[in-house]
């Protein structure tokens, strides 16, 4: 009851704070929170395949310059209303997790990661080397994005639409997470065989998380459209993977709130650290090592455990532990 108490109070201060950021910060502060909400889709995605299915997969990035590119190219093209162009970055990039998911049929663990990293580092030169479509190592210059007539043409412009965009992907993700196909995906992560032997179709299983975490990077790539009017396929390389996977970890692997909570408290960082990356990476790599030795379950998962632990105390039974899974 306190969990669900301080939930409902912490969303509604969220909200608080989101509805009078335009009216009290500077053009710049609404990029950083517009990009904060870019990294919270880009790690509940990641979440999604990894936390919720337990395939450790390292592509995310070539997903979410998937939909950085579609959305550019479609808006470009036709200057659709953005909806469109977001929705067809999403849908390439779920496309081809899909395809990307049989991977995980014949793979596990280190085999899968290596298999996954090597798919983006091929993405990334096609990134870099497709001059004709991507503009190759000059980059893109993306076109405002069209919301039936006005033309988005600044942060303040974008904000609204990115924050409505990143609690929408939140809804579904906690919505997904609760439901029967949120719990077919944690017992394929546990065991393929047991999951198979309660009538669990696991191959299924394993592809439609694939799907589903490209669909949530192309979605993200879509949103970074919305307020960037340039890409540089440098910044689609294997340290943005690094710095998702880095929020996911710390947070709390299977847990939604610790994505978002890593994924805000390390786009802050990223941001404060952006004049020097070869920083940004020892940072990272160091955290990331950190908790994979000491926490290896993140913050999140261990409170939700503790909570876990008093409600079976008081005689609540799993109830509470599955509240606070999200």
């Amino acid at each position: 009851m306190k969990n669900a108490t301080f939930n409902r109070v912490a969303l509604l201060a969220a909200l608080v704070v989101l509805c009078a950021l335009p009216f009290t910060v500077t053009g710049y502060v609404l990029y950083v929170v517009n990009l904060l909400m870019v990294f919270v889709v880009l790690a509940l995605g990641m979440h999604m395949v990894i936390g919720e299915a337990g395939q450790f997969a390292l592509s995310h990035t070539a997903f979410y310059g998937i939909g950085i590119y579609t959305a550019g190219i479609v808006n470009a093209a036709w200057h659709p209303p953005f909806v469109v162009s977001i929705l067809a970055g999403g849908l390439l990039s779920a496309v081809i997790g899909y395809v990307i998911g049989f991977l995980a049929l014949r793979m596990r663990d280190i085999y899968l990661a290596l298999a996954t990293f090597a798919f983006g580092e091929a993405m990334q030169w096609v990134f870099l080397n497709w001059n004709d479509v991507t503009g190759g190592s000059n980059g893109m210059r993306l076109s405002p994005a069209v919301f039936f007539g006005l033309k988005l043409t600044n942060d303040l412009q974008a904000y609204p639409f990115v924050v409505i965009l990143a609690a929408l992907m939140l809804w579904l993700t906690a919505a997904l997470s609760r439901s029967q196909f949120g719990s077919a995906l944690r017992a394929v992560r546990e065991s393929d065989v047991a999951a198979t032997a309660m009538g669990i179709n696991a191959r299924a299983m394993k592809q439609s998380a694939f799907a589903i975490s490209g669909a949530f990077a192309g979605i993200a790539g879509g949103m970074y459209t919305l307020f960037v009017s340039y890409i540089n396929p440098e910044s689609l390389g294997f340290q943005t993977t690094i710095l998702v996977l880095t929020m996911v970890v710390v947070g709390g692997i299977g847990s939604v709130r610790g994505a978002v909570a890593g994924a805000i408290t390390f786009g802050v960082l990223s941001e404060l650290l952006r004049e020097a990356p070869s920083v940004q990476e020892v940072i990272y790599g160091l955290i990331l090592m950190g908790f994979m030795m000491f926490k290896p379950n993140g913050l999140f998962a261990e409170r939700k455990r503790r909570v876990a632990r008093a409600a079976a105390q008081q005689g609540l039974g799993g109830g509470a532990a599955k509240e606070d899974h999200v």
